[in-house]
């Protein structure tokens, strides 16, 4: 199956709404999960536009990309400079690079508390004040 750069803006708005549905109703560690994987599904968006059409892209490129790593996703998406960048201005958005940096999925086999989940979900969605990684990659798709 093929996946695009809409297919993927829009599964990491439905994973975090998911994430913040589940939290609600108490499941706190399927909410940690997928608000998480919201930034994996930005980050691969991100990357889809480096594809141009009618070109074969690198091999060795396509296949880093089926990573679930957070870090190594930022670094194909081109963005790891900037986020340092804007990260060493704004220390909020240093603090949430810090919680989404830490997800994994193996996050999936692990309990995650309520607070687990509010910081996963903060640091992807913002807290009204300030924006999260999501809007930040937003931003830059």
């Amino acid at each position: 199956m093929a996946y695009n750069r809409a297919n993927f803006q829009e599964l990491a708005r439905l994973r975090l709404n998911e994430a913040k549905l589940l939290a609600r109703e108490g499941e706190f560690s399927g909410a940690r999960y997928l608000a998480g994987y919201a930034i994996e599904c930005a980050l691969k968006a991100r990357i889809a536009m480096q594809f141009r059409e009618n070109e074969i892209p690198e091999r060795a490129l396509v296949n880093r990309i089926y990573t679930h790593d957070i870090s190594e996703l930022l670094r194909l998406a081109g963005l790891e400079a900037e986020l340092d960048a804007n990260r060493r201005v704004d220390a909020e958005l240093d603090r949430r690079w810090s919680t989404v940096s830490s997800w994994n999925e193996q996050a999936r086999y692990l309990i995650w508390t309520r607070e687990d989940a509010s910081a996963m979900i903060d640091a992807v969605d913002g807290d009204g004040r300030a924006e999260g990684l999501l809007q930040w990659l937003i931003a830059r798709w």
